[in-house]
């Protein structure tokens, strides 16, 4: 088996992964669908039923993945190649590996719709953003839309080329503490408002009333996007981490990371929405309608609703950044790993192919409008490929590779290093074997089924 020992450069120490990894969970998924879910299903026991599976199914993918990255030293493919190289191997190293290459491009497309908001608001144009017909327009204008895709995949690729510790490293550094910063200062304003405390109550005080069997799977979904799951990140992050780091305590360390940015998108939001619709979840939109329509109309509502909406775009813009970094990366070292070249020609191939599809994406709401893939917008599309289809394969065939070819055994040693105690190794072993495999099996089975109408999520 091929290890890290030859040199690789990684992460500074213990923070700056834990940031790097935080900095990849923490992302538009987290604040634009997280709080539509958790109202949707049943608000506090949703958020219940989300931590209960952060802390056993959440934490042992995180666990697993980290630990096969750090064992080979290598990002998925090298990494799934070093237990042997046997087809089923191979596919699952090139499932995790090819994820991030199809994300980042539509990804990109979404933050650059953030830069734009973004830019707005800094404009002073708060009223013009809330108008009903604005974003449908600006999306479909097409060329103003790839302008600001272009913006925020520059952004990316300029971090990717300036390494592991001296790029991403020094950014999550950054963005990671501003990041919850604005977050508790948008909350803090949010609960405020007349009307706002029906909506923190709804969030966190768990009604068993509110309990339904769509709750969990729909919790169980949300932990892909949350903690950056089955997406070849994590794989690659752990080769980035030096040995004598504690894996679990940096997993446990992302996960209050994660679930606590997540705690606050729901404070930010949920109350807000409360408070402008009169208390009815229902006013929540999915995705898009939510961060680009619904809340625009909330901040042109309240007082200060500028500076709020600058803040708040900000803090989405960082959210987004650090996810599309890690994106990135992780397709960066694919290709270095596998093909030996250096980074700037890897970060330049994987820079022409985000502009390739994130165009179609970017173009699919305009001039390309009427071309469709089962029915679907080209953006829609790469979404429902890549979360719906590839990522409970690829967290299926990392639970496979680690219980039959990488082995339990070889796992365990690897996360006690130097020592290290693995204080959850029983949940560890035992998520691993049994419980997550069905995790992923029901989690592909009910997306594929909502997207053809079986099921309602």
């Amino acid at each position: 088996m091929d290890t890290n020992e030859t040199q690789r450069k990684g992460f500074s120490g213990k923070i700056g992964y834990v940031l790097s990894a935080a900095g990849a969970s923490v992302g538009l998924g987290n604040i634009w669908r997280f709080p539509y879910l958790a109202a949707k299903y049943g608000g506090g026991i949703f958020l219940l039923v989300y931590i209960l599976l952060a802390l056993t199914f959440g934490y042992t993918m995180i666990m697993a993945e980290t630990a096969i990255g750090r064992a080979t030293g290598k990002s998925p493919v090298g990494a799934f190649k070093a237990y042997g190289k046997a087809p089923a191997s191979n596919f699952g190293g090139w499932i995790n590996a090819v994820i991030p290459m199809l994300i980042c491009p539509y990804y990109s497309v979404i933050g650059g719709w953030v830069c734009k908001y973004l830019f707005e608001y800094l404009r002073g144009n708060v009223q013009e953003v809330a108008d009903s017909g604005y974003f449908g327009g600006f999306i479909s204008s097409g060329y103003s839309a790839e302008f600001w895709f272009i913006v925020f995949t520059a952004m990316i690729l300029i971090v990717i080329l300036l390494g592991v510790e001296n790029g991403i490293e020094r950014v999550s550094r950054i963005m990671m503490p501003i990041l919850i910063v604005l977050a508790v200062i948008i909350s803090i304003y949010s609960i405020t408002r007349p009307g706002a405390m029906e909506g923190v109550k709804y969030f966190l005080i768990p009604n068993i009333r509110h309990f339904s069997w769509m709750t969990v799977i729909s919790a169980m979904g949300q932990m892909f996007y949350s903690l950056s799951i089955a997406m070849g990140i994590l794989i690659t992050f752990g080769s980035y981490m030096k040995k004598d780091v504690s894996i679990e305590e940096s997993t446990v360390q992302v996960e209050i990371f994660d679930t606590g940015i997540a705690m606050l998108a729901g404070l930010m939001i949920i109350p807000a929405v409360f408070a402008f619709s009169g208390g009815d979840p229902e006013a929540l939109g999915a995705g898009p309608s939510l961060m680009f329509i619904t809340m625009p109309k909330i901040f042109a509502s309240m007082g200060f609703g500028t500076i709020i909406g600058i803040a708040f775009f900000a803090l989405v813009l960082f959210a987004a950044l650090t996810s599309a970094i890690a994106l990135t990366e992780s397709a960066v070292a694919t290709f270095a790993d596998e093909f030996h070249w250096n980074r700037t020609v890897c970060t330049c191939m994987i820079g022409a192919e985000m502009i390739v599809l994130g165009t179609l994406s970017c173009l699919g709401y305009g001039p390309l409008a009427n071309v469709t893939i089962i029915g679907m917008q080209f953006l829609d599309f790469f979404d429902f490929l890549t979360n719906s289809i590839m990522m409970p394969i690829a967290a299926l065939c990392i639970c496979l590779f680690v219980t039959r070819r990488m082995t339990i055994a070889a796992a365990v040693e690897e996360v006690q290093q130097d020592g290290h105690v693995f204080a959850r190794r029983g949940v560890f072993e035992f998520m691993i074997k049994y419980i997550c495999p069905v995790f992923v099996i029901i989690i592909l089975a009910s997306s594929v089924a909502n997207v053809f109408g079986l099921i309602s999520m």
